[in-house]
């Protein structure tokens, strides 16, 4: 075994290496770019090396540097987590180029599963049955070639996976757009803007296998993993085993698996996937090989009660698998939900902000991977995804349930998460039954919607800015008499202090507080109170009466604002300006496109003095991997354009003016195509 490790990678897949590393007595090594100085996988490792500034490019991406770090501190092997280098071949022959161990496949095996249109060639020739129509040619994938697939077609980057750059088309009108699309993410997220394509299959079930090879030609299958969840291709939830799988179904993709592992001769721990026809279970087609640790492997070590990681670390370090298929035992039901940062009240686009309170669930059966600590900032620079909840129970009804109760214990404030999108994608009845496919979530998104925000959120933030209105007692004993508390008057009754509030994607309410009620919008006046308020700041927590019932909330107050968190659900309650909301002039809101999220502007489509049509492309922004089309709100005139591809831009910067078309503006002549 190594004496030392390190670990090229970040968040919490960073830390879940050096749990491993901790449990075997090797050393740790991390490393980080300037925006995770102050990470909890920095804090957590043995040693940690700066390698770059904060884009991925010039630091986490760089094999140079990363080689580097490895010898600067004396490092015998080079963990990738997954994701950045984990499935790029040429780092891996960096890696023993430099007389270091590479905790991962071969680079010929790396790349010949890395090659989607290669990869399918091989498993094929090995009796593994491979998705029906996939484009086979070395050439790179043509409008024409994608055509004469048929529709509907899937749009896929051939150099890697985890949903970044795939498109789904329908429309053989939108197919040029998707392409030119599907290249941009492609090569930003892989660095390489070659595609493939293949026939959709409607309905279908997303079930992989996980397999663990070792130097002497073992290979083992530890069972599979139902990853149907999903949101724009990305998992969200996953499970082991598969609810869809009779045992017959179960040992042939098991052994399909094992057979497309010995065809590109892999090692260490790698996942086969397969889809599965939603009407049809008993058929199977290879869809790639991940040559890395999957995100979702806590749920096949849960069943397995086997470290996948220390068996990776085994296996690069030379040592055959002492024992065989009949050794590995199944046990119970486990269930995964990914953390990300994101704003499910606003289509779920990326979120960025400092955590200002944490708190991770615990409990019987309960895992939590996590790369959060609270004061962390969370950026727009890498993935979204900022932690997994995991849930081992005797079935799949248990493991459910704890997952569920799990989430509901898990509070991050400081910026948007999923949490409460989770509990209630869980709670759903088709999840619960086991029904599921990949579009479940796009099919079910009306019932999935964030509920609206509860009457005593509102209540609560106006009681505590009450209280921050109050008279304080100086130290002394005296009071200053000119802090008035809110509602205050001579004589009569108390007057109500008015607050506009509004939770980011919903619209402002007015409330109204005066001393002992709170009026929520339209609501009657009901009684309401903050309990214990004096103790709220230090615990994190307060207490509200409102309307007859106690409400507790997780709370962390910021500038503008308070955050509130309860049963997975948080809110950032901010006083909203209608005035500066409305704009004046001609500038107002409704000519105005503003940047939905945080993030780089990669594409820009039009210039000023342009003619555009309501719903034309005329931005495109991309932030943790994933691109946003800014459209025209309506027909008119670009009067102002502030970016230009490459800025950084914050969430409501705006970044261009359309005037609307005047009910006698003639109609555009026709420009050829830019």
């Amino acid at each position: 075994m190594f004496d030392t490790v390190l670990v090229a990678n970040r968040g919490e897949i960073a830390v879940r290496v050096i749990r491993t590393l901790r449990r075997l007595g090797v050393a740790s090594v991390a490393v980080y770019s300037d925006a995770d100085a102050d990470a909890r996988h920095v804090r957590e490792a043995d040693a940690a090396v700066r390698i770059g500034p904060t884009p991925a490019a010039e630091s986490y991406l760089s094999a140079e540097r990363l080689l580097a770090a490895a010898a600067r501190s004396a490092a015998q092997a080079v963990h990738p987590g997954y994701g950045f280098l984990a499935e790029n071949a040429a780092f891996a022959r960096a890696v023993t180029a430099a007389g270091l161990a590479f905790v991962g496949p071969p680079a010929e095996a790396i790349e010949a599963m890395g090659d989607k249109i290669r990869a399918k060639r091989i498993v094929a020739e090995h009796a593994v049955p491979v998705v029906p129509g996939t484009q086979d040619a070395e050439a790179d994938l043509t409008a024409e070639g994608a055509r004469a697939l048929g529709f509907p077609l899937l749009l896929k980057p051939s150099a890697g996976g985890g949903g970044k750059g795939m498109r789904l088309v329908r429309d053989p009108a939108e197919l040029t757009e998707q392409i030119a699309g599907a290249r941009r993410e492609a090569a930003a997220a892989f660095g390489d803007a070659t595609l493939l394509a293949e026939r959709w299959i409607d309905r279908p079930r997303h079930v992989e296998v996980q397999v663990l090879a070792d130097g002497a030609g073992t290979v083992l299958r530890l069972g599979e993993r139902e990853c149907s969840l999903q949101r724009r291709h990305q998992k969200i939830v996953e499970e082991a085993p598969s609810p869809l799988l009779d045992d017959e179904t179960r040992e042939a993709m098991g052994r399909a698996a094992e057979r497309a592992a010995r065809a590109c001769g892999y090692r260490g721990a790698g996942t086969v996937e397969f889809i599965v026809p939603g009407d049809d279970p008993g058929t199977f087609y290879f869809m790639e090989m991940n040559t890395r640790l999957q995100v979702e492997h806590p749920v096949t070590e849960l069943t397995t009660d086997l470290d996948l990681v220390e068996w990776q670390l085994r296996i690069a370090a030379g040592e055959p698998l002492p024992f065989g298929q009949d050794a590995v035992r199944h046990r119970g039901h486990a269930v995964e939900a990914r953390i990300y940062a994101e704003n499910p009240r606003v289509d779920f686009l990326p979120s960025s902000g400092t955590v200002r309170l944490l708190r991770e669930p615990v409990g019987e059966g309960v895992r939590v991977d996590s790369g959060l600590v609270e004061g962390a900032e969370v950026g727009t620079a890498y993935d979204p995804m900022l932690a997994k909840v995991i849930a081992h129970g005797p079935d799949r009804a248990t493991a459910l349930r704890r997952l569920r109760a799990a989430l509901a214990r898990t509070t991050v404030l400081g910026l948007d998460t999923n949490v409460g999108f989770l509990r209630r994608l869980l709670a759903h009845p088709d999840v619960a039954a086991g029904d599921l496919d990949t579009g479940l979530i796009e099919r079910e998104a009306a019932a999935l919607a964030e509920p609206a925000v509860p009457d005593e959120v509102y209540a609560a933030v106006a009681l505590l800015r009450q209280h921050a209105l109050a008279p304080r007692t100086a130290p002394g004993g005296w009071t200053d008499p000119f802090a008035v508390p809110s509602g205050w008057r001579l004589g009569g009754e108390p007057a109500w202090t008015t607050s506009e509030l509004r939770v980011p994607g919903g619209d402002a309410v007015t409330v109204r507080v005066r001393t002992g009620e709170v009026r929520v919008g339209d609501a009657e006046p009901a009684p309401a109170r903050l309990l214990d308020p004096a103790t709220a700041a230090e615990s994190g927590t307060i207490r509200v009466e409102h309307a007859g019932a106690t409400h507790t909330f997780q709370h962390a107050a910021v500038p503008g604002g308070h955050w509130l968190g309860r049963d997975g659900e948080a809110w950032h309650v901010r006083e909203h300006d209608p005035i500066a909301a409305a704009g004046t002039g001609p500038t107002a809101a409704g000519d105005a496109l503003t940047a939905p999220m945080p993030g780089t502007v990669t594409v820009v489509k039009a210039a000023v003095g342009d003619r555009v049509t309501a719903g034309q492309s005329l931005v495109v922004v991309e932030a943790m991997k994933m691109e946003h089309v800014v459209t025209a709100p309506h027909d008119g005139t670009v009067t102002e354009l502030t970016v230009t591809a490459g800025a950084v831009v914050a969430m409501d910067q705006v970044l261009a003016q359309v005037a609307p078309d005047s009910p006698d503006t003639p109609d555009a002549p026709e420009e050829e195509p830019r």
